[in-house]
């Protein structure tokens, strides 16, 4: 028996969600929304039986046994840590919280809690094309695996903001090209290396400062363009571009790994291999993994790329697969979700985040600090937010 599962959000990657997990088996017992407005049109098109606005509500369900936290980065952290107190399997959307300090608490919560699944929402770990990407290089395609040299990754996009001013539009609210894809990128580079960020230098940028052509009183400040490089611990080095200024839902992602033997590159779903053979030394390109498979979904109606769409019909996969325990195991099975991001790998992406936004407003490099405790300034900090967030509605 497959769990039931509490939605938390009632956003775009929800009504993407919905009808991938019905699709894997999953059952959707209740949804939750910032207001009962928002539950009730969430449930009534996605055909959810029952709706709240009241956290404890979805929580306390007997029937509700692991919840998708997809609402605002501001709430990820408390429902999080309520839920695996609670007893409830987590599965909580990227970014991961929005300071560091909250991070820790929900990586806390879940090293509490061992016997209750906790991940990240990064599907591009469960991409086939990154899957066999990481593979090869583990077997030596590029040369020695330890002694990767560069990797670049391109990405552009539509823009992220909606027709109205949401939490989206605010960099302090979890908006913004950084939080939303470049989280993405910075755990999809440790996934395929295996190896952490020391430091960074990177440009942050808004140019859009208003949506459409309405010059209202608020601005946004989530950031439409940044780039940004990394240094991992053994001297590779990364270099990131996302742009978010291209029309009609166009998308486009190029992530390329170079070594002393060739290099290899994912183009949306496709992996392409490069390698240097023969006398004299030539460059011979071979197609390693065609991504053949069609969508069941519709997605013509959603801005999310299609390849994060792909990973996360993939992850969806995996978690009914680790419920489905073996003969010599009961309750669930870890190996089905090894891939996933950890809160653990979250809370590394947020101490990224937050060096490449400090390198970006100082103009220098920055090192790359993990947070190990609690500092009594956050809770000040976070207030802050809370109010902002209040003020959005």
């Amino acid at each position: 028996m497959l769990p039931g599962i509490g939605m938390f959000g009632t956003g775009e990657i929800t009504k993407v969600l919905v009808p991938i997990l019905r699709d894997k088996g999953f059952c959707i017992a209740a949804i939750w929304g910032r207001t009962l407005k928002e539950a009730e049109e969430a449930a009534l098109e996605l055909q959810i039986p029952f709706y709240t606005g009241k956290v404890d509500d979805v929580l306390l369900r007997k029937d509700v046994d692991l919840v998708f936290i997809t609402c605002p980065p501001y709430l990820h952290s408390q429902i999080s840590v309520k839920a695996l107190g609670i007893g409830k399997h987590v599965v909580c959307d990227k970014p991961m919280s929005l300071f560091q300090a909250d991070a820790l608490k929900m990586v806390r919560a879940c090293q509490y809690y061992p016997s209750l699944i906790s991940i990240v929402n990064h599907s591009l770990r469960f991409l086939p094309a990154i899957g066999h990407m990481k593979k090869a290089i583990q077997e030596g395609y590029l040369g020695p695996p330890e002694q990767l040299s560069l990797i670049d990754v391109k990405v552009r996009m539509c823009s992220l903001f909606h027709n109205k001013f949401d939490w989206l539009c605010d960099e302090t609210m979890g908006g913004g090209a950084l939080n939303l894809v470049g989280s993405h990128v910075i755990d999809l580079v440790k996934f395929l290396t295996e190896r952490k960020a020391v430091k960074v230098h990177g440009a942050v940028r808004t140019y859009v400062k208003h949506i459409g052509q309405i010059n209202g009183i608020r601005q946004i400040t989530a950031p439409d363009f940044c780039t940004f490089q990394m240094e991992l611990e053994n001297g590779t080095l990364v270099t990131v571009n996302i742009n978010c200024h291209i029309s009609n839902n166009a998308f486009q992602q190029e992530v390329a790994v170079y070594g002393g033997e060739g290099h290899l590159t994912v183009r949306g779903g496709d992996l392409v291999g490069h390698r240097a053979g023969g006398e004299p030394v030539t460059i011979k390109e071979e197609m390693l993994y065609v991504d053949v498979q069609d969508l069941q979904f519709a997605t013509s109606e959603t801005t999310l790329p299609r390849p994060y769409v792909k990973g996360l019909c993939k992850m969806v996969g995996a978690l009914r697969d680790a419920f489905h325990p073996t003969k010599e195991a009961t309750g669930w099975i870890k190996e089905p979700v090894q891939a996933a991001a950890t809160f653990e790998d979250g809370l590394y992406v947020q101490a990224v985040l937050d060096a490449i936004r400090k390198s970006s407003e100082e103009r220098c490099w920055a090192k790359v600090q993990i947070c190990t405790e609690s500092p009594t300034n956050q809770k000040f900090l976070s207030a802050a937010r809370m109010t902002s967030a209040s003020a959005l509605h």
